[in-house]
């Protein structure tokens, strides 16, 4: 496999010792920095070329940008080509000071505030519209992370502002103690008719809640790739939520290899690069 480049898409890092989470619990509420993403890289494919996109990790909001240029210091070490940051885009009168800092590293390439968590609409509010166009006037994306029952508020988003190109963390986090359920598969496929869509193939082992098996999985990549087809489908290891890394990583470079080559490597690299501006990062 190591004619394979892989750019993982969604990468977490943190230190409860030196910012704060409150949501850490259990196994994860432990330093999960370059040394332990180093270890669990060991059990991974062969490739080569790995870099990773680091994705916000939900620390306490007024330490976002202190997030950044702590995930900054081990970006050389760790090959880590972008990041997508917190910022409050629910709140104009906070946000434009936030983008500003933000926009300062030239890391920087995305937003994500997490929606998981708010209830049906809040991405469409008056105010939470104004901060999505705030961020796509800045040249940022906006990483949709949402429950499967949020998808159509992420549709509606997409509609509302076009200009915003929008990736669609973990696919939608769909139920996956079955098939995968057609209205799961009928909002997946709405969004990806917009084009300012993106989605990661992402997240899927810590939905599982337990052992997954490549056979439970597999369908939900299949709809996934039928709906937005290869330019707009992107890997990410979603680590260390999702575990182990290799397990994970080795299920979607396997799975890809049907895939004629062009198209393997927009899965696994260039949707990635090109979606989050990689080769403008300085």
């Amino acid at each position: 496999m190591d004619d394979v480049r892989l750019l993982d898409s969604h990468l977490h890092l943190w230190d409860p010792g030196h910012l704060h989470y409150a949501w850490l619990e259990g196994p994860l509420a432990a330093r999960h920095d370059v040394a332990e993403l180093t270890a669990a890289l060991q059990d991974a494919p062969a490739v080569s070329e790995r870099a990773f996109v680091f994705v916000q990790a939900d620390c306490a909001p007024e330490q976002a940008v202190d997030e950044v240029d702590w995930v900054v210091e081990r970006a050389g070490v760790a090959d880590i080509r972008g990041v997508v940051a917190f910022a409050p885009v629910e709140r104009p009168s906070d946000l434009d000071d936030v983008l500003a800092r933000l926009c300062k590293r030239p890391l920087v390439r995305g937003i994500r505030r997490l929606l998981q968590g708010e209830d049906r609409g809040f991405a469409l509010s008056p105010e939470f519209l104004a901060g999505a166009r705030a961020v796509a006037r800045a040249g940022l994306t906006f990483d949709a992370c949402v429950r499967h029952d949020q998808l159509a508020d992420v549709v509606a988003l997409a509609d509302a502002v076009p200009e915003l190109t929008i990736v669609l963390d973990h696919l939608g986090k769909p139920d996956l103690s079955s098939a995968p359920a057609a209205r799961w598969m009928g909002d997946i496929a709405a969004l990806a008719e917009r084009e300012n869509t993106v989605a990661k193939i992402s997240g899927l082992p810590a939905e599982a809640r337990g052992p997954w098996t490549p056979e439970g999985l597999r369908p939900y990549l299949d709809v996934a790739l039928e709906a937005f087809g290869p330019e707009r489908l992107m890997f990410g290891g979603d680590w260390p939520v999702s575990t182990p890394y290799g397990r994970w990583a080795r299920f979607v470079t396997e799975w890809s290899s049907r895939l004629d080559p062009g198209d393997r490597d927009a899965i696994l690299w260039s949707t990635a690069e090109r979606t989050y501006r990689l080769s403008a990062a300085a």
